[in-house]
Order: C-alpha cells, then sequence, then structure tokens
C-alpha cells in the first residue's frame, strides 16, 4: 500500500463529518486500514483518521509500543476503529499538550475526558469495546473528533496556550520533545 499524503488545517475536507462505514472486511476498505497503518508509523503518529488523508469514511487507527514524541506515555495497543462511539465514564476532563499531523509544528492545551468507554468495529465487522484512560483516552478522543470535522484547536479554552513547538518550548511552557529527523516531516506534531 502507501503513505498518503496528510492533509492540512484550512483544507475543507477536515471540516466535514466523515461518513459511516456500511460493509466490512471488503478489498477497499482493507487497503484504507493498512494505508492509515502505514502513514501513521511513517509520520510517528499516536493515531490517524481516514478524513486526515482524504477518505471522507469513519475509521480510526491508533496504537504504539513506544513513540518518539511521546516518550512517557505508556504503550497503547495497535487498534483500527471503525465506526466508534465515545461514552465518558467520569465528568472529569484534564488538559494536556496535544498536537496533530494535520496541525503541524504547533501544539495547545485541550481538556479531554480521563477514562472513556470507546465501542466500534473491527475491520471484519467485529465488535470491539474497551476502557481506556490517560493518554490512551486522550488519543481516542483526539481521533474520533477528527471524524467530526472537528480539529483540536477547536477543543481549546485558553489560546494563551497554543502556539509553535520551538516557541512554547523556548519559552518554558512546552518541555522540549525529543528530536525527530525524519525528512517526511520534521516538525512532527501529534
Amino acid at each position: 500500500m502507501t503513505v498518503k499524503q496528510i492533509l492540512r488545517i484550512g483544507d475543507p475536507r477536515l471540516l466535514e463529518v466523515a461518513e459511516p462505514i456500511k460493509q466490512f472486511d471488503t478489498p477497499a476498505l482493507r487497503a484504507l486500514v493498512t494505508d492509515l497503518i502505514e502513514t501513521m508509523h511513517a509520520e510517528a503518529g499516536a493515531g490517524l483518521a481516514a478524513p486526515q488523508i482524504g477518505t471522507n469514511l469513519r475509521v480510526i487507527v491508533f496504537g504504539f509500543d513506544s513513540n518518539p514524541r511521546y516518550p512517557d506515555a505508556d504503550a497503547v495497543p495497535l487498534t483500527v476503529l471503525i465506526n466508534p462511539t465515545i461514552i465518558p465514564l467520569s465528568e472529569r476532563q484534564k488538559g494536556d499538550w496535544e498536537g496533530c499531523l494535520s496541525v503541524p509544528g504547533l501544539r495547545g492545551s485541550v481538556p479531554r475526558y480521563t477514562r472513556i468507554r470507546y465501542s466500534g468495529f473491527d475491520l471484519c465487522g467485529n465488535a470491539i469495546e474497551r476502557e481506556a484512560g490517560d493518554f490512551h483516552a486522550r488519543v481516542v478522543q483526539h481521533e474520533c473528533d477528527h471524524l467530526d470535522g472537528i480539529l483540536y484547536p477547536q477543543r481549546m479554552r485558553d489560546m494563551r496556550q497554543f502556539g509553535f513547538i520551538d516557541t512554547l518550548e523556548a519559552s518554558g511552557q512546552l518541555i522540549r520533545m525529543p528530536c525527530d529527523t525524519s525528512p517526511a516531516n520534521p516538525d512532527h506534531a501529534a
């Protein structure tokens, strides 16, 4: 399959609500999932949604054993999640820094539920239901937002906690991220 170009903020396709998958385990769906996983890995992302590569379908992938951009994050199992839904398990939200492959070079503090239950389907149409907390929950919420045409800056409550990674690091607001010398995108943002 192929590493796809990631759409960037300003592309109106990122603001569309994605369509649900109606047929599972098709060659086209398998190809899409492979492209998503390969693109996510090539860009060192924690997750990726189909709309980010220009496919307006309710499909996300996420997961990593370790990620150089998130060295303190616990491993998240590689997951293909189709037609996902999220239920918060408490009203507690916590703000933390996020980035996005579609918003390169920038970070912002985004409030997210700290514990969630998510459900959906795998590639073959088998039901998935899991509970997640902390970074795992944040990644799932972030990727599901893409399916509803929402980019993380739209979730922010304080635009003073939004800026270019290097500027935020220089001002001490953001702890320095490890260097990423990937030629594909030197500004990798989550």
